[in-house]
């Protein structure tokens, strides 16, 4: 099949050409028609699967053949895509540009950790697509520098990991704010209980595709284990890198501290590594990734929040220094490798720590991986395992599901409970609300706060659900939303 048999227009068809792409991937296939027909979507879809251009292209088509539905907004935005962290938002809108270029349509991206002055400038101007973080838009509407009253199109890109921030009293928020009848196009990695519950109350009659099963690990990613001691990773690790001959590694820590630590670490030694998470700038960020693509970087240690958006073709190598908590994880971790039909190696350093995490990443995946004992590095028998440092990052517990008729985020529930300071780390880069006016540039002078764990504070209770019915579908075109009353 190819991208003209999904009924794609010839200003999309050329851009695809343009990049070099001609076959659709599976994700691309299911989901392509159903945006166009104006269903209401959730799809299951792990990273490097092509879900991208799932939802950009048929977004794009949808806003370039069809006629305005809210014209009565000033700044005419009709689409907004919402993403966990800021890398991924800066992806998506590259993808926009790339494939919108011969279409008269305008975007933009908006996020923290950068002066909010430019962005406000700029959305005072007409606007179509609009990438945004879910804290630096709220900023915005705090503000008053954005009208979402015409949005057309939502799009919620890596609903999961915006539930495991803590991010969903952001979204209910945002959610208020939007036209009751537009399209919802939903993405997840998995379709984990707590994401069916929110599409539930979210999603209209939707179409469900899901590619391939939800923790499956890449067919062509060669996997083993190297059993070794806490206190003797770090010398194993630049054995392995040095001997392989590996010149691009990215490398997995739990904490933003053991990130900052490993690669100052391999840089004194010799190995040119950099560390990527919520602490780091967002220039820093982008300055580290830019290296590490062009191959001027040999090591890049990430967190688990901090990878999301990195999209590196060809990656050869990925080393879990620490075993993630949660087996799902892993399955992300090792997915940045292997990609587009290439090959990869994922690697994971193991003390007697993580033996309990090696258990269950091995029963999530149903495959024993192959151990390696690397001599001089056979791992004490003795050995007694010691508590693990919680990642900040961590999943918080799951309460604060969104329930059908629950009431409207109050002022300044932008954050999740608990948190009552602006922290622009990451992905939450400043909250909105009664606070907004009081620092525009907070995303900026706060770069440096702790972040990375959106959803390591106590999760807010669940509002009681009154119950109700689910409006019926209306006949063609985007369907009719329940009432912008908070629900979700």
């Amino acid at each position: 099949m190819s991208f003209a048999e999904l009924g794609l227009m010839p200003e999309l068809l050329r851009a695809l050409h343009a990049v070099g792409y001609t076959t659709p991937t599976p994700i691309q296939r299911e989901a392509i028609p159903l945006v166009l027909s104006g269903r209401d979507l959730l799809a299951a879809a792990q990273t490097g699967t092509g879900k991208t251009a799932g939802f950009t292209l048929p977004l794009l088509q949808r806003l370039a053949t069809t006629p305005v539905l809210h014209p009565s907004n000033k700044h005419r935005i009709r689409a907004l895509v919402l993403t966990p962290t800021r890398e991924l938002a800066a992806q998506v809108e590259d993808s926009v540009k790339q494939y919108g270029q011969d279409l008269k349509l305008s975007s933009m991206v908006i996020f923290g950790g950068v002066n909010i002055n430019p962005q406000r400038d700029r959305l005072q101007r007409k606007l179509d697509i609009l990438v945004a973080t879910p804290g630096r838009l709220l900023d915005h509407v705090g503000q008053g520098s954005i009208d979402l009253g015409g949005v057309e199109i939502l799009v919620l890109d890596e609903a999961d990991r915006m539930l495991d921030m803590g991010f969903i009293r952001d979204i209910k928020r945002i959610l208020a704010l939007l036209p009751t009848q537009r399209q919802n196009l939903l993405f997840s990695a998995t379709f984990a209980p707590e994401i069916k519950t929110f599409a539930h109350n979210l999603l209209d009659n939707p179409a469900k595709v899901e590619v391939a099963p939800q923790v499956t690990t890449a067919e062509r990613v060669e996997q083993r284990i190297y059993p070794v001691d806490r206190d003797a990773k770090k010398a194993l690790l630049q054995k392995l890198i040095i001997d392989g001959n590996w010149q691009q590694v990215l490398v997995f820590t739990r904490t933003k501290h053991g990130a900052n630590r490993l690669a100052e670490g391999l840089d004194s030694d010799g190995i040119p590594a950099m560390a990527i998470h919520g602490n780091k700038s967002q220039a820093a960020r982008e300055r580290a990734l830019s290296q590490f693509k062009a191959g001027k970087l040999r090591v890049l240690v990430a967190t688990d929040i901090a990878a999301r958006g990195i999209d590196i073709d060809a990656l050869p190598h990925v080393v879990n220094y620490e075993l993630p908590n949660v087996p799902e994880d892993y399955v992300h971790r090792i997915g940045r490798t292997g990609r587009a039909g290439a090959g990869g190696e994922a690697v994971s350093l193991v003390c007697v720590d993580e033996h309990k995490l090696l258990a269950d990443i091995e029963r999530t995946i149903r495959q024993k991986l192959e151990r390696v004992i690397v001599p001089g590095f056979e791992p004490d028998p003795n050995a007694r395992p010691e508590p693990l440092r919680k990642p900040q990052g961590a999943r918080p517990p799951r309460r604060d599901m969104p329930a059908r008729g629950s009431a409207p985020a109050r002022s300044g529930e932008g954050r999740p409970s608990g948190s009552g300071r602006t922290s622009s780390g990451y992905a939450s880069e400043g909250r909105a609300g009664a606070n907004a006016n009081r620092s525009p540039n907070r995303g900026e002078a706060n770069g440096n706060r702790s972040s990375d764990n959106r959803g390591n504070t106590a999760a807010p209770r669940a509002q009681p659900s009154p119950g109700g019915t689910r409006p019926q579908p209306s006949t063609g075109g985007p369907r009719r939303r329940p009432s912008g009353n908070g629900n979700v």
